[in-house]
């Protein structure tokens, strides 16, 4: 395998991860063919063979797909979402943190400790 570019694999992650949010939104057979080529990471030629079609066929159906999902983002903007809120939610534990360093109290530092355990079993 050819190796890629940061460029080309922060990409693939990123529709990786809007497959994540939106891959419903696409047909079946499109999110079959997205997730075999992203998530399985199978070669063009491997899906083309398994879904009885050409290679240009699925070169195709990649493109639109990852169009289409980009403008799902760019109008719903829910990867753009998480990424905020997960960032929030690691910038309170980290006060929870430095707060449970400075209090003494062994009720409220396990109180802030079960606060921290509820939201980073949610992140």
């Amino acid at each position: 395998m050819i190796c890629e570019s940061g460029d080309e694999m922060e990409k693939r992650f990123e529709i990786s991860l809007l497959l994540d949010f939106y891959g419903e939104l696409l047909t079946e057979k499109q999110r079959d063919i997205m997730d075999l080529y992203f998530n399985n990471d199978l070669s063009l030629s491997e899906i083309a063979e398994i879904n009885s079609t050409s290679r240009q066929a699925i070169h195709d159906t990649i493109k639109r797909c990852e169009k289409v999902l980009l403008v799902y983002e760019e109008k719903l903007k829910l990867l753009n979402r998480d990424y905020k809120l997960k960032e929030t939610l690691r910038n309170i534990i980290s006060k929870l943190d430095h707060l449970q360093i400075n209090i003494k109290d062994e009720k409220m530092n396990q109180l802030i400790y079960d606060i921290k355990t509820q939201i980073i079993e949610n992140i």
